[in-house]
């Protein structure tokens, strides 16, 4: 897709992972449950999946759901699973129809066997596709994450597979869920509020953060470029001086 005049002087980031927040926020305003809140925001991912590719984003990261989200009423536990069955049951098709690449990363036992297998079938199918790499982070928590990589570190430098003195932070981030994908070089956070929630925590050593009041359902490509606006000020340095 040709990209917008708007943005044909702007650096666009090569990755951009999001947090989506707002949506039970967003329901509440029409006096709406906030099931209703997160099917919108569903069908907003899938606006800005498009919006992304045609912008010339490389990769999107989203926030789907967290290890903590099981802490939440299982009625609204339950309705966000039925929203993903529903999601992951057309993703397939629309992911190849768009040439899209999609991965879940999070720890996946604790999904129910339907889910885990539509998740595998979607990863399989995708897997070639060389446009959009959409990442879908599900029961994912950065610590858990940081967890299960060093237990698994731990564990190939018993049985002799690595040596102690090869752990560096290259091998650290090959054993994390988003091994193989380029850290963020933005995030964006809905909804006003500021804080990680533990997302990436690692992999946002870097990244430029982007908060806004704009609540998830509501967000659209208009607010994307903003974003990327915002990003096109900001001097990165990593640590250099220029």
């Amino acid at each position: 897709m040709a990209k917008n005049v708007e943005i044909n002087d702007l650096v666009i980031p090569n990755h951009v992972a999001v947090i989506l927040d707002g949506n039970g926020r967003w329901a509440k305003k029409r006096l709406m449950p906030r099931n209703y809140g997160h099917m919108q925001g569903a069908k907003t991912v899938e606006q800005i999946l498009e919006d992304a590719d045609d912008i010339g984003i490389k990769y999107l990261t989203v926030y789907a759901f967290s290890t903590e989200n099981w802490n939440r009423s299982k009625e609204e536990v339950n309705a966000l699973m039925k929203i993903l069955r529903t999601y992951l049951k057309t993703c397939i098709q629309r992911s190849n129809k768009n040439n899209m690449r999609v991965r879940v990363i999070g720890e996946k036992s604790r999904l129910s066997d339907d889910i885990k297998d539509k998740i595998n079938e979607l990863e399989e199918s995708t897997k070639n596709n060389t446009g959009l790499n959409f990442t879908i982070a599900i029961n994912y928590g950065s610590r858990d994450e940081i967890r299960r990589a060093v237990t698994n570190i731990v564990k190939d430098t018993t049985d002799g597979k690595i040596q102690p003195e090869q752990i560096d932070e290259k091998l650290i981030s090959d054993y994390l869920d988003t091994s193989g994908l380029p850290d963020p070089d933005l995030l964006i956070r809905t909804s006003g509020e500021e804080r990680l929630s533990n997302f990436l925590l690692w992999q946002l050593a870097y990244t430029e953060f982007y908060f806004t009041d704009v609540l998830w359902p509501d967000f659209n490509k208009k607010e994307l470029i903003k974003a990327i606006e915002k990003y096109n000020s900001r001097d990165r340095r990593f640590g250099k001086v220029k």
